[in-house]
């Protein structure tokens, strides 16, 4: 039997039909309470509107359940002691006599759902699964594998299809595909043809490569080319492939909206016809136009960038010239030191050789620094020999302070003092010096280079160049003779010419015009566009803005220097100006890198702006 509806408020007596009966039992007669007192209207309609409606009884299957969730409710009542205690059943039949039971009809029980047969166990029936199919080739999908610069694993070779941009851009990329064959459109050889004409380095280029490929197909039978030549004809053992001339029509279908006489989607067909014939085998197309590499990728056609020229894919792995040496560096590298002091030019020098684990990740010429944080002493040194796990240190002149001060400039921070003692070293023919702008480069270079020249007469003169790429439109052609063409490109060098020459106070207003006539005669300013041919001997030669310098530019200033001559290289890599040239292939970062380790070269990069704080503020923040 179910249990009777809970009380909803203290002392409250049960009626009669509180007490559900369970379906198909006799009714038991259950004495009505007394009756209540009368209400008012407005009161009993009241009532009426707050008394809630009654629940038909619950089946007997669903007493248990209701038992059980009446159960917490009614302990969780009980013990907040707002429950009163109801009369036994007997008193209230004896209170007043006993009425009609009163009979509620159980409720249909839900219709059960219909439960799905099982096999029966130990019976697993086969179910014939179909192969997976193979994804068509779509457009705009491109296959990432055929991207690699590898043979695949069964070792077959991939055919690169070279744009006109790449042989134009680096004369020898025909040679710079490893085992890889290449192929050559005839719409290529065309376009080379057209640019061939000219006294630019992209006409040059494009001659050159008109040679190399007269080379490759001299003394070469028609059945040669079909079956492809070998790029190691002419002596270049790297390249181990075959090249391939379009010697036939390529017909491929395209979208109708690619106008089919421009050249780009000429080569974007052949392309597209080289992939059916050469089933099984990567086609590439390289080439150094963004928007041509998009097309094809649009079209589902293998494309990538000409890489080779880039020194290093990630400039931030760039040679720095300084690195800093672990704490516990004289512990493990002190056991067997030794040390000694040389005099040179009246300037007493201090050495070391240590020996350790850490030597043989050094370079030569490259600086080390240890400023420990228990107040010892710091240790600046530079690396002169290199010999397995053994080293020798030199001690660096401090030119922070201001008897070493080098025209009246001093070192304000630790990369301007390593610099200035590269710059200084008559052993060291090449340096190369990189930094954001503010950093000193070109005010350094000229302070070092007025003081070895008018000083102690190192070098007869100093040499200034910089290539000629403005940084906006360009305003045309100016008046006058080679140098006063390349005043407006030096004004770099006249503030910084001002600055040297306000840090002499005491020679007054006429010894400095003397001083600035007597810089005047010793600085000459050539352009770029004429060194060709030329060799300098005893010069001091300052190539500024280098980042804007491509590396075949740069090798032919580096090979002008004659005997006694130094170069330095200024620039800043985040900051070029020239097209098509980046990070990873100016020529700054390529000699950078090449140079480095060599006991006549040395390279600093400077990382602290000095100019002013507005300036420095401007480069974190811009």
């Amino acid at each position: 039997m179910p249990l009777p509806k809970l009380p909803t408020k203290p002392a409250t007596l049960l009626l009669a039909k509180d007490y559900p009966q369970a379906s198909g039992a006799n009714p038991v007669p259950f004495p009505e309470t007394a009756a209540a007192p009368k209400k008012t209207a407005r009161g009993a309609k009241a009532a009426a509107v707050s008394e809630p409606a009654l629940a038909p009884a619950a089946s007997p299957a669903a007493a248990p359940i209701m038992a059980e969730a009446t159960a917490p409710a009614a302990k969780k009542t009980a013990r907040k002691g707002a429950v009163a205690s109801v009369p036994p059943v007997a008193e209230v039949a004896a209170a007043k006599p006993a009425s009609k039971p009163v009979t509620y009809p159980a409720p249909a029980a839900p219709a059960a759902a219909p439960v799905e047969a099982k096999a029966p166990r130990g019976k697993v029936t086969p179910i014939k699964a179909e192969a997976p199919q193979q994804p068509k080739h779509k457009m705009g999908e491109v296959n990432k594998s055929s991207t690699s610069r590898h043979a695949d694993e069964a070792g077959v070779t991939k055919l690169f299809v070279l744009d006109t941009n790449v042989l134009m851009h680096d004369p020898t990329s025909l040679f710079r595909f490893e085992e890889h064959d290449v192929y050559l459109p005839m719409m290529t050889l065309e376009e080379l043809d057209n640019h061939k004409k000219g006294m630019s380095e992209v006409a040059r280029n494009a001659r050159q490569v008109s040679r190399t490929l007269d080379a490759l197909v001299a003394n070469t039978d028609d059945d040669a080319i079909e079956e492809g030549i070998l790029l190691s004809k002419l002596g270049n053992k790297d390249a181990k492939g075959r090249l391939f001339f379009q010697t036939k029509l390529q017909i491929a279908d395209l979208p109708e909206g690619l106008p089919q006489g421009k050249a780009d989607n000429q080569i974007l067909a052949v392309v597209r016809s080289l992939e059916g014939e050469q089933e099984g085998r990567a086609v590439v197309l390289v080439s150094k136009d963004i928007n041509m590499r998009i097309k094809a990728r649009a079209l589902g056609l293998p494309a990538e960038d000409y890489f080779n020229d880039h020194v290093l894919e990630d400039t931030d792995l760039l040679y720095s010239g300084i690195v800093q040496l672990p704490d516990d560096f004289w512990n493990k590298h002190g056991k067997d030191m030794e040390s000694w002091s040389e005099n040179k030019n009246g300037q007493s020098t201090t050495y070391y050789r240590v020996t350790g684990p850490f030597v043989p990740s050094l370079l030569v010429n490259q600086f080390v620094y240890l400023e420990p944080n228990n107040g010892e002493a710091s240790f600046y040194g530079q690396v002169k020999q290199l010999n397995g796990k053994t080293a020798v240190l030199r001690v660096l002149r401090d030119f922070s302070h201001n008897k070493n001060n080098v025209w009246g400039v001093t070192a304000r921070n630790r990369e301007q003092n390593f610099a200035l003692n590269l710059l200084m070293d008559p052993e060291c023919d090449f340096v190369t010096l990189l930094g954001q702008a503010g950093t000193g480069k070109t005010l350094l270079a000229l302070a070092s280079g007025l003081a070895q020249v008018l000083e102690t007469k190192l070098y007869n003169e100093i040499i200034v160049t910089r290539v000629t790429v403005p940084v906006g439109e360009d305003i045309g052609f100016l008046p006058g003779t080679e140098e006063e063409k390349m005043g407006p490109w030096m004004g770099a060098f006249d503030d910084n010419l001002e600055v040297l020459n306000k840090s002499d106070n005491d020679a007054g207003e006429w010894g400095r015009a003397a001083t600035q006539d007597l810089i005047r005669s010793r600085i000459k300013i050539k352009s770029l566009n004429f060194m060709r041919g030329r060799t300098f001997v005893n010069k001091f030669l300052i190539i500024d803005e280098a980042q804007n310098l491509t590396p075949k530019q740069m090798k032919t200033l580096v090979t002008r220097a004659g005997p006694g001559t130094k170069i330095l290289c200024l620039g800043n890599i985040a900051q070029i100006d020239t097209p098509y040239l980046t990070e990873g292939s100016s020529g700054l970062t390529y000699v950078v890198d090449r140079f480095k380790g060599w006991s006549h070269s040395g390279h600093v990069t400077l990382a602290r702006g000095e100019r002013s704080r507005l300036a420095d503020h401007a480069s974190d923040v811009l």
